[in-house]
């Protein structure tokens, strides 16, 4: 049974993100868009787990890793994940935080 990335140590996180890394790499050479996707999104979850969640505030502003330009505005956390809004959307979203870009103060 695989292990949790929550279950992890630092030194297994980085290394299954090195593996997932390759797995997506193939995936990608190969045109696997779905493949590529599912590793990239686990890829994101794992770095997450390196990270400290309290970096990361209800109130801020975030843009999102992958979506130039798209701010997210955290209402919430809960353990990883950052739950809040996109800029004109309605609908409450959830982000691991390694997908978070601390906005630039204008």
């Amino acid at each position: 049974m695989e292990k949790r990335f929550s279950e992890m140590s630092e030194q297994e996180l980085r290394s299954e993100i090195a593996l997932l890394s390759e797995k997506a790499r193939r995936a990608e050479q190969m045109g696997m868009v779905n493949e590529f996707a599912v590793h990239e999104r686990r890829i994101a979850l794992a770095k997450s787990y390196l990270m400290n969640p309290e970096n990361f505030a209800p109130g801020e502003k975030y843009e999102i890793d992958g979506d130039p330009g798209s701010t997210f505005t955290i209402d919430y956390m809960n353990g990883t994940f950052a739950w809040g809004y996109r800029e004109g959307n309605k609908e409450i979203e959830a982000f691991p935080i390694s997908m978070l870009i601390e906005k630039e103060q204008q």
